[in-house]
């Protein structure tokens, strides 16, 4: 792309400065870390307000609040993240990245404001923030990670959910996120792809175009625990449920 080279895997950060609310510039040092491990060259960018947006393999999208998030998607929609995204870049989004990416998102004073429309997507404000544990089935994989927006996200038609929620509510109690051809998406921080180092190779697989071999490491046994702390989670919240 652009005369990028193609032994280097480039990641770039866009706008932590506006959408680094939540920690999920941490998904950039997980996706380095575990391709370095496997003897890849990486190379990660961080694009602030004013630079230029450079071409990558990847870029990454994270939560923010309205204003940030509105300008942020002005930067995008000015800059050329479209075009990038047409020419074969791919998008890992979080949160207020998924709501830009889509049809149209809610701000403040439940307004609507215009969305990057990647993705058929429509983000309106819901009755009450949801803030906590949260967890998605995913190809048979459960995903973990802790959410912590007032969206409610409705998908078009023919547009694939991530996963199935199984703890928490994602896009609307249902289902969460989106993954349409060279893009996801969902709302769990974490950072998401720190805490699901499958998640991480997957997207890394993805984009590099070829299988990885098997790096077993602390990650792992962390996946682990925090899926069992979440499971836990869920177990009391069915039993509070049926006393109720």
């Amino acid at each position: 792309m652009d005369g990028q080279d193609d032994a280097v895997l480039s990641i770039a950060i866009l706008y932590p400065d506006l959408l680094g609310t939540y920690g999920d510039g941490g998904n950039a040092i997980a996706l380095a870390a575990r391709a370095r491990a496997r003897g890849v060259e990486v190379e990660v960018l961080e694009v602030t307000i004013g630079a230029t947006l450079p071409s990558a393999s990847l870029y990454l999208l994270g939560g923010g609040e309205d204003g940030p998030q509105r300008l942020a998607c002005d930067l995008l929609a000015e800059g050329g993240f479209v075009e990038r995204v047409s020419d074969g870049a791919f998008v890992f989004a979080v949160c207020a990245g998924l709501q830009i990416l889509g049809t149209s998102f809610s701000i403040e004073g439940d307004g609507s404001y215009p969305g990057l429309g990647l993705v058929d997507a429509v983000t309106t404000r819901g009755a009450q923030r949801s803030v906590g544990d949260f967890a998605t089935e995913v190809a048979g994989r459960t995903m973990v990670g802790f959410e912590n927006h007032g969206g409610v996200t409705v998908l078009g038609a023919g547009v694939e959910a991530l996963g199935d929620v199984v703890f928490g509510r994602g896009n609307d109690g249902h289902v969460d996120g989106y993954r349409a051809e060279r893009l996801w998406a969902t709302y769990a921080h974490g950072p998401v792809l720190a805490q699901n180092p499958w998640l991480a190779d997957e997207v890394l697989a993805t984009v590099l175009g070829s299988e990885l071999a098997p790096w077993p490491c602390v990650a792992d046994r962390l996946y682990v625990e925090r899926c069992s702390q979440i499971s836990t989670r869920r177990s009391d919240a069915d039993r509070s449920r049926g006393r109720r």
